[in-house]
């Protein structure tokens, strides 16, 4: 497959403007538009729609786009791995996280990542609901859960230990469960969508699940940020990760719930990227950027 009409492609999807592609590789209009139809023969699609007054994408250009930024990033590492790239790390990193992680761990650390490193600019894709890595040409992304997805590799970058925690003043008002059974006398906050979680007791107890059958699920969101507010408001109980609440612990403002129950999650803090992906300079001085900064061990237990 031609690499040069591959770029061509990606830079062309880019601008959505054949002839501008073109001429940013040195090419003239007639080349640019000769070497794309090259490419679309050797894939077999129509990637780009032309018109005389607009170019767009294909569906099929979308779904080959992300995997034509794959073997750019592939070439380069390659060149790179025999002496023939810059020795300088460059280029755009499109990472995908948490926004709730990324608020507090990662965007105050950006301006020394980025003096490090002036030639790696960084696209981010921040949302609490979980984006498809290779649908979304993403180089690298933050997961917190059990990973089982084939197509992904993936480093870990600290534990995910969650516990159940509620205001002073909504337990003031509403009394401390002593047991599992109790929090269907309460009002809880879960998150949207999520499936009930397993709570063993470390001092013999009878299992249970968060949420319980039957219990008052008053408030679900699909933002963790949110959910730790309106716990410390004093909405209700609610679960939540550690690494989110550490701060409110500390000072007071969160009171950890049935503090002899843990809960059974395999979930983990992992820093994941395609399987097919080679690990180029940008995603690997990332990927060790983050783990100097946040894990072993996370900062939230330092």
């Amino acid at each position: 497959m031609d690499i040069e009409g591959i770029r061509l492609f990606v830079l062309a999807a880019d601008l959505l403007n054949i002839s501008a592609a073109g001429r940013q590789l040195g090419l003239a209009p007639a080349v640019a538009s000769a070497r794309l139809s090259k490419l679309e023969n050797q894939v077999g699609a129509d990637l780009l729609h032309r018109s005389t007054r607009k170019v767009s994408l294909s569906m099929e250009g979308a779904e080959f786009l992300p995997f034509a930024r794959e073997i750019l990033s592939q070439e380069g590492a390659a060149r790179a791995a025999l002496g023939n790239g810059r020795s300088e790390v460059s280029g755009t990193l499109r990472f995908a996280a948490s926004s709730t992680f990324a608020q507090l761990f990662i965007a105050p650390i950006l301006p020394e990542f980025l003096e490090r490193h002036p030639g790696v600019n960084l696209e981010l894709k921040l949302s609490d609901t979980q984006m498809n890595l290779i649908e979304g040409g993403f180089d690298l992304a933050l997961r917190n859960y059990a990973i089982e997805d084939s197509s992904l590799r993936a480093r870990k970058l600290a534990d995910d230990k969650r516990i159940l925690c509620a205001s002073p003043e909504y337990l003031a008002r509403h009394g401390m469960p002593r047991t599992p059974d109790d929090l269907v006398k309460h009002q809880l906050l879960t998150f949207m969508n999520g499936s009930a979680k397993k709570l063993s007791s470390r001092t013999g107890g009878p299992a249970a699940t968060f949420p319980p059958a039957g219990a008052k699920n008053r408030v679900s969101c699909d933002d963790g940020t949110s959910m730790r507010i309106a716990t410390r408001a004093g909405v209700g109980i609610s679960m939540n990760a550690c690494w989110s609440i550490y701060k409110d612990m500390h000072d007071g403002t969160l009171v950890r719930v049935l503090p002899d129950y843990e809960v059974e999650d395999r979930s983990a803090i992992w820093l994941v990227y395609p399987k097919s992906n080679v690990l180029t300079a940008k995603v690997r001085v990332f990927i060790d950027f983050l783990l100097e900064k946040i894990g072993d061990p996370p900062v939230w237990e330092r």
